[in-house]
């Protein structure tokens, strides 16, 4: 429910001065310009190396604004684009200058368990950095988002990740994951990109196309006031009433490849491009950051929070007019209205320009999972449900292991399920709550096998994925997915949830451990 998430961060942002909190974060692009790709940092000789600030200011217009600072040659750039490749080695340092007044105002409980970084009481300015979509150990200084706390003025935090030699090409990103207050700072726009390069030795449809890294956010005002809530496409506006909309340059009758990202908080992004009012094709290359066997063809990408969708997108002939749309998605009853939106206008330029993807080699590199093939070794169910207040709707959220006892996340919990490296799983996620929720499991991929019983169609890898709302009458939708925890990197402790990030805040997460 909306009306919650607004409540939770008009609390949150109690006790920071606004005089304390001004000009910390670099100016936003104004709405009705021309859309760039993010600054890129790239790895050099095998290692990535960056040190990024952890700030938030509040605009003139009263949105907070989280961001994560990077010092490039030509100034500070906020949340720039990380560029690695398979096996190097990501040295990244984070310091966190966030300040605020009063933290007791809320906080949540600390872990007990081996703390990694600063320790203390979790509170509205504590964070950490997850790696969304990297199969990477869920340790201390590499993706732990349990245990990793770095506090206001610390010296520093560094991860240290070597990327897996056989982490697919694709897009995945980063943002914080620290728990009670996730949504506050992905809220106030902190999260990137991180692309693992080589997407052209495996799909050589984009070898040469121009690139586009396009990443889709969303704000609210805090404290809340009456009115729409804003998206925007690589933090410009995408005003839903007046005002001008990002502009995309494109040379007429060209193909781009597009690399999209999901990092609102909680829309489900309904993905077309329009030509003079109709739905093109999109060649659709890969989802989540993992290539697609075999590209097809849709006029309609769905993403959810947190999804990722790569594509080759054709320019408009000469004469005709485009739009990036999203259109209207059903949530359910006490669900969000995810309105439709136009999130840029197509422009139609000769010397449009963009970086390029490199040519693809003679013989391409095949990406596959037999992950299909395997039999599994577990079955697991699990489910969504609510708990409601009157009529304020929802206020307690729940993801439970089908046997056990409803209950909220708590950062000393033991696991609620313990597997093995080795194991194969197929987990059925149920949806009994009358909002659409959102799969989000960290570590790993899972293959896709059926939706609400059924095979599909595409048995495509994901790390998130809608389980649609219940309707009030009848059976409950679900999803039928295949774990794989056969790597032995992720050998640990790590989480599932609602990529809902409110949700996820509230409750709606739990613990798995996969024994080595």
């Amino acid at each position: 429910m909306r009306s919650v998430s607004r409540w939770l961060l008009a609390i949150m942002i109690c006790g920071f001065s606004i005089a304390e909190l001004a000009a910390q974060c670099p100016a936003r692009p104004d709405s009705g310009t021309v859309v760039t790709n993010p600054f890129s940092i790239s790895s050099q000789k095998g290692v990535f190396t960056a040190q990024m600030t952890l700030a938030h200011s509040v605009d003139s217009a009263g949105y907070t604004h989280y961001c994560y600072k990077y010092t490039a040659p030509s100034g500070v750039v906020e949340s720039p684009t990380w560029r690695l490749n398979p096996g190097d080695t990501l040295n990244l340092e984070i310091l966190n200058r966030i300040k605020s007044q009063d933290d007791s105002t809320m906080n949540m409980a600390s872990p007990e368990e081996a703390v990694c970084g600063d320790g203390g009481p979790i509170t509205v300015s504590s964070t950490n950095v997850h790696f969304h979509g990297m199969e990477v150990p869920p340790t201390c200084h590499q993706d732990d988002v349990i245990n990793t706390v770095i506090q206001p003025g610390s010296a520093g935090f560094k991860f240290n990740i070597q990327v897996p030699t056989v982490q697919p090409p694709g897009l995945y990103w980063y943002h914080p994951h620290i728990h009670g207050f996730t949504e506050f700072q992905v809220n106030g726009g902190a999260a990137g990109a991180l692309i693992v390069e080589g997407m052209e030795k495996v799909r050589p449809e984009v070898s040469g196309l121009p690139e586009k890294v396009l990443i889709v956010r969303q704000q609210y005002l805090v404290p809340w006031v009456p009115g729409p809530y804003e998206l925007t496409l690589n933090y410009q506006v995408a005003p839903s009433i007046g005002g001008s909309h990002p502009i995309i340059q494109m040379k007429p009758g060209e193909k781009q490849f597009w690399r999209v990202a999901n990092a609102t908080i909680q829309d489900f992004l309904s993905l077309q491009v329009q030509v003079n009012g109709k739905a093109e094709p999109l060649e659709v290359i890969a989802l989540d950051g993992f290539p697609l066997s075999k590209t097809r063809n849709q006029d309609t990408i769905l993403i959810p929070p947190a999804g990722r969708a790569e594509f080759i997108v054709q320019a408009p002939a000469k004469g005709q007019s485009g739009v990036f749309f999203t259109q209207a998605y059903s949530t359910g009853p006490t669900g969000n209205p995810d309105i439709q939106e136009t999130l840029a206008d197509i422009q139609l330029n000769d010397n449009a320009s963009s970086p390029v993807m490199p040519i693809a080699p003679a013989s391409p590199t095949t990406i596959s999972s037999d992950l299909a093939n395997q039999t599994p070794t577990a079955q697991r169910k699990l489910f969504f449900s609510e708990e409601f207040g009157g009529t304020n709707g929802p206020i307690q959220f729940y993801i439970t292991v089908d046997g056990q006892k409803q209950r909220v996340f708590e950062a000393n919990e033991k696991p609620v399920i313990t597997t093995k490296i080795g194991a194969v799983e197929d987990w059925t996620i149920e949806n009994r709550a009358l909002e659409t929720h959102a799969f989000h499991m960290h570590q790993i991929h899972f293959l896709v096998l059926e939706v609400d019983g059924k095979p599909v169609a595409n048995q495509d890898l994901r790390d998130t994925l809608q389980v649609p709302f219940w309707e009030g009458t009848g059976p409950f939708h679900s999803i039928k997915v295949r774990m794989d925890f056969r790597p032995p990197v992720v050998a640990g402790t790590f989480v599932f949830h609602c990529h809902i990030l409110l949700h996820e805040d509230l409750g709606m997460m739990h613990k798995i451990l996969v024994e080595p």
